[in-house]
């Protein structure tokens, strides 16, 4: 089936209360194992690009510096990977863009062929994040694409985003922030953090969520509340790879517990993307364990070196250059390659499948209204 916006899948969660994780991804292989991992689950799934990761999905290895035209070939890629994976499913999946950081990103992504965009204007002045983020929406919407804004800062590092300290999001100002913007969903600050490091014990200012939901409602206005910066960093996966010679610290999560109970109260949609790059890159390391041989192989030895020498890192974007061709296209040109891939496969599914059935969106899938890009558009004329 088509891909669809973000908004149907939205209006499933708080019609039926659970929550649905937002998985990123960066490579060919990880749309695929996260398609077929929710395929198994009967869950709807929402896929997500980073803005920097549709540079690197657009080859350009050192993404941090990646240009316009590099993520417009990287939107592209992924979403051609999730089309192709996704094209006979028979559940529904949302391709949103992460953490756009202007409005030509947004744009870039719309055109590859991404379903849902964010437009991350958090660090901006209320007023001009209210621009930007009602300028976007003004575009995405008369495409029938949903969009997300962000409002309230999260401390921490991930890709581009980054800030030392967190700032709350206010209640009311989030009301303020979806009547005058017509955002889909939006990203509140209430004590997640971006990375792998987010303090032990964390307590989520789950009233903040309470607040929003309960204002919302009174004024009969819909909006989604998503939850940024709330992988779980799982201590198992930590400790295998400190196991096999990472050197990995201060690696701390959100408890699962706290998630689960944020859900109702208003969280929708939950962001995960350090879980999938600890699994992934323990997965390699276990590879190169098991067989030797693959140290020096022509195909992946250069995985193994980098490996070695970044211990403290644990994305495999610092890992996987040696193989961009497979990272952008999904091509397996020999068995060290498949391997790899096999690699990143797995890891995908061991963490996606687990957040599936700990989130609640098992089976969910027949419940959200399969909704066309075409049909959204009407559907926004009317709002």
């Amino acid at each position: 089936m088509p891909l669809i916006p973000l908004r149907p899948l939205m209006e499933a969660t708080i019609k039926y209360g659970f929550g649905q994780g937002a998985f990123n991804v960066n490579a060919v292989a990880q749309a695929k194992a996260a398609i077929e991992v929710h395929e198994m689950f009967r869950s709807p799934a929402i896929l997500q690009g980073a803005d920097l990761a549709n540079g690197f999905m657009g080859g350009r290895t050192d993404f941090m510096n990646a240009t316009l035209e590099d993520k417009k070939i990287g939107a592209k890629n992924i979403a051609d990977a999730v089309k192709k994976y996704g094209a006979d499913s028979d559940i529904p999946i949302v391709l949103h863009l992460d953490h756009g950081r202007d409005f030509d990103s947004c744009v870039a992504a719309i055109e590859g062929g991404y379903t849902s965009v964010m437009i991350d204007g958090s660090s901006l002045p209320f007023d001009e994040n209210v621009d930007l983020t009602r300028e976007v929406v003004k575009y995405a919407h008369a495409r029938g694409v949903s969009v997300e804004g962000e409002l309230g800062v999260l401390a921490g590092v991930e890709d581009h985003v980054f800030s030392a300290s967190s700032t709350y999001t206010n209640p009311l100002k989030a009301v303020e922030f979806f009547r005058k913007t017509g955002v889909d969903a939006l990203a509140i600050s209430y004590g997640t953090m971006h990375g792998a490091s987010k303090g032990k014990d964390v307590k989520l200012r789950k009233e903040i969520a309470t607040a929003i939901r309960e204002c919302l409602s009174h004024e009969g206005i819909f909006g989604a509340l998503v939850s940024h910066g709330s992988s779980t960093v799982p201590k198992y996966i930590v400790d295998e790879i400190n196991a096999l010679g990472g050197e990995l610290t201060n690696a701390y999560g959100i408890s699962i517990e706290e998630l689960q109970a944020a859900i109702p109260c208003g969280i929708n949609k939950i962001n995960v993307d350090t879980d999938i790059r600890l699994a992934v890159t323990r997965n390699m390391k276990e590879l190169f364990v098991k067989y030797p041989e693959l140290r020096t192989s022509a195909s992946v030895g250069e995985i193994y070196e980098l490996l070695e020498a970044k211990k403290s890192q644990f994305d495999p974007r610092v890992f996987l250059p040696p193989i961009m061709d497979t990272v952008m296209k999904g091509t397996i040109p020999d068995d060290d390659v498949a391997a790899i891939v096999n690699c990143v496969e797995r890891g995908v599914k061991e963490v996606v499948g687990t957040l599936i059935v700990q989130f609640g969106s098992f089976g969910k899938a027949p419940l959200v209204e399969q909704v066309t890009l075409e049909e959204m558009i009407e559907r926004y004329k009317k709002n």
